[in-house]
């Protein structure tokens, strides 16, 4: 029996009818979209068509849609592209603590390539205080980049204040939208963004895609150079069929969004509100309302989350620690929110999706119930 699977931030499976729309350009029209054929204008029009199904999704024009091969690269493409063609203007970055290792990563690479990188703090629920931002722009600053809703505590961001500031500014504004599109409203002009990140495999596509919005008039230095692919800004020949996935995942999202955002925010809440009644010291982390509607993030304190997991293979979730060298480390963004080592190393992320159902919400509950009884009686003894 397959484990109940509570991961769905981490990954999400491919929706049966985004596999259908791609089946064809696996098979029948396989054609390279830059071959002037028959075979390439099928293939170009199916691109076409899924372009402007990702721009409906995000309220934008079908030109400022890019696409990526997922969100790791549309983020760095989004900061080192940039970087590299605002350079004349400045060398300084802002972004927050919290952000996805996508962008930190590449921040510090852009910092060991001579910018300077201001790292905003948040407060105790995750969230960046736009003032704060306000305050580290400098007459050097070309980009401000902060994720609209975290990865791992689910905690949505002021993207539409923040990008207020940078526009009064004339400084451009990049969100890493990878965990916001498809649950909730990811409308770039009410986001007020000039790029936005989108990562196929959180929303029912398959993995390997992705896109990048640019606002018209917006320069991008490419990452990968080459043919003129995607209006010259990326290189390579075109994924069609993850491409085609990709569109069809996003039309699917634009039909039911409200309705499978509250369906998700009461399996959710469902889910928290059984765990508190079952356990005592429990934690939530992150904002209590905003937050995405299927991510629920606990301590379960005097546990260690991955101990807790390992005796619960029944349920697949994710704990934010990692090992280095043997020794179990806290996650750095529940740190970054003040939350203590001890309850950084008992904290559980659950993210929910399109087929969880409330059988198996009340399934984890008794599951972990028992085996929460059963380590901390393992403690109390030892």
């Amino acid at each position: 029996m397959q484990p109940i699977y509570l991961d769905y931030n981490a990954t999400t499976p491919v929706d049966p009818s985004v596999a259908a729309a791609m089946l064809p350009y696996l098979q029948q029209h396989f054609g390279n979209p830059s071959s002037s054929h028959e075979y390439g204008r099928q293939a170009r029009a199916g691109v076409e068509r899924a372009r402007e199904e990702v721009a409906e999704l995000l309220g934008c024009a079908p030109d400022e849609i890019i696409f990526t091969a997922g969100g790791s690269e549309s983020d760095n493409l989004a900061l080192k592209g940039i970087a590299e063609a605002y350079q004349d203007r400045g060398d300084h970055l802002i972004t927050s603590q919290v952000e996805h290792p996508a962008i930190l990563e590449t921040c510090r690479y852009l910092e060991r390539r001579g910018f300077r990188v201001t790292y905003v703090p948040v407060d105790r629920y995750g969230r960046v205080e736009p003032d704060d931002v306000a305050q580290a722009i400098t007459s050097r600053t070309i980009l401000v980049t902060i994720m609209h809703a975290n990865n791992e505590v689910g905690t949505i961001q002021p993207i539409a204040a923040i990008g207020h500031i940078a526009r009064a500014h004339g400084i451009l504004f990049h969100t890493d939208a990878a965990q916001s599109v498809g649950k909730i409203p990811t409308r770039v002009d009410e986001l007020q963004v000039d790029l936005l990140t989108v990562a196929g495999h959180k929303l029912y596509a398959p993995k390997g895609v992705g896109a990048l919005y640019i606002r018209r008039g917006v320069h991008i230095e490419p990452l990968i150079h080459g043919a003129s692919h995607e209006g010259g800004r990326r290189a390579g020949t075109e994924n069609v069929p993850g491409i085609l996935g990709l569109g069809e995942a996003c039309r699917i999202a634009g039909e039911d969004l409200d309705k499978s955002a509250r369906r998700l925010q009461d399996l959710r809440d469902r889910l928290h509100q059984g765990l508190t009644r079952c356990m005592e010291g429990l934690y939530l982390n992150g904002h209590p309302t905003e937050r995405l509607p299927n991510t629920l993030n606990v301590s379960f304190a005097g546990v260690n989350s991955g101990d807790l997991l390992a005796m619960s293979p029944e349920v697949a979730a994710s704990t934010g620690s990692a090992c280095h060298a043997g020794h179990t480390e806290p996650s750095a963004i529940l740190l970054a929110l003040g939350v203590s080592r001890e309850l950084a190393l008992g904290a559980v992320r659950f993210s929910l999706g399109r087929w969880t159902t409330e059988e198996e919400v009340d399934q984890v509950v008794t599951v972990l119930a028992e085996r929460l009884s059963t380590l901390r009686g393992e403690r109390s003894i030892g």
